[in-house]
């Protein structure tokens, strides 16, 4: 039995069941859906928007209802739920902030100091080369209060207290870093895929590694880890046009085992006419991918994919995926 939250740009599905028996709830409908963060247990779930704040459910996506209007006025880009403690929820911004909450999203403080980093006169998103922001928020699965933050674009920044103070970006990493993960069995390892190429760290973000040989896409949007973190899976296509853009959409998925180059994967829809797909894992050995044409799942690692058999109106396919959840009941 799982449940995935499937984050579209102007709709949620909320797909729960197993192979032949989905059942599909559309939620928020017409929001214009930024960025989605899930509790480990899949009860409490996090939507942000670009135009009408942050969105919490707290009975497993069945509704949904606005929280901190006070203070999260501008677009929210990225959430991020605790791994470990989900009443800390973060959230960044459009303009560049980073704020929390201790209570499960109802209060919310800004976390100051953030642009105030040497690199952030260099930060810039170039759609709106005015502006800036929080793309992406990982919360370090062994130190609650090492957080990575992604700028979308210019810097990877880092916290180990909890947004007390920051750490500027490093040399070696990413400059636009668009999705991040951990895992719980690899302490300081990080991923990253970001649209300057993939790279990794395994000292908590000190120093990071680019490990490209058979990447044939370098604008990478989304990576995820599999089961004791040996399998590394990212989403790629040649720029941001063929990412993002359904008319002209490119995109691919890649695999890489310890030690051995990157290979692309079939079995699921990519190239021509497919967005970037988001990837996820469930913790129990299976990968999840969300494009413009669907929701599929690996068993194997990405060896092969079978599509999650739900209705999928020829509407979704003009849109990009925002955010991808799973929950696996025990």
């Amino acid at each position: 039995m799982t449940t995935q939250y499937a984050a579209l740009r102007n709709v949620l599905l909320v797909v729960r069941g197993g192979p032949g028996e989905w059942l599909v709830d559309k939620r928020l409908n017409d929001r214009d859906i930024e960025c989605l963060g899930v509790a480990p247990d899949g009860k409490t779930a996090f939507c942000g928007t670009f135009d009408a704040g942050l969105w919490r459910s707290d009975n497993e996506g069945q509704t949904w209802h606005r929280v901190g209007d006070e203070t999260l006025t501008d677009p929210v880009m990225s959430v991020a739920v605790d791994p470990t403690d989900s009443e800390v929820v973060w959230a960044g911004t459009e303009p560049s902030a980073v704020y929390r909450s201790t209570d499960s999203g109802d209060t919310w403080d800004q976390c100051d100091g953030l642009t105030d980093l040497p690199s952030a006169k260099e930060w810039s998103f170039p759609p709106r080369p005015d502006t800036h922001h929080v793309r992406w928020i990982e919360v370090d699965p062994t130190e609650s209060d090492h957080l990575y933050v992604g700028i979308e674009a210019g810097a990877l920044v880092q916290t180990h207290d909890g947004g007390e103070t920051w750490e500027d970006r490093v040399p070696s990493a990413r400059r636009d870093n668009h999705s991040l993960t951990t895992h719980a069995d690899a302490p300081n390892r990080v991923w990253s895929a970001a649209g300057d190429g993939y790279a990794e760290s395994d000292d908590g973000g000190e120093t990071w590694d680019h490990p490209q040989e058979g990447l044939g896409h370098r604008y990478c949007w989304s990576v995820a880890v599999g089961r004791e973190a040996k399998n590394v899976l990212v989403s790629a296509a040649s720029g941001a046009r063929t990412a993002h853009n359904a008319d002209s959409a490119d995109s691919y998925v890649y695999r890489r085992r310890p030690g051995e180059a990157w290979e692309r994967l079939d079995g699921l829809p990519t190239g021509e006419g497919v967005t970037r797909p988001v990837l996820s894992s469930d913790g129990n050995g299976s990968f999840y991918a969300l494009s413009n044409r669907g929701i599929y799942r690996s068993q194997n690692s990405g060896k092969s994919w079978n599509r999650v058999d739900i209705p999928w109106p020829e509407a979704y396919e003009s849109q990009t995926a925002r955010g991808l959840a799973v929950v696996t009941e025990s």
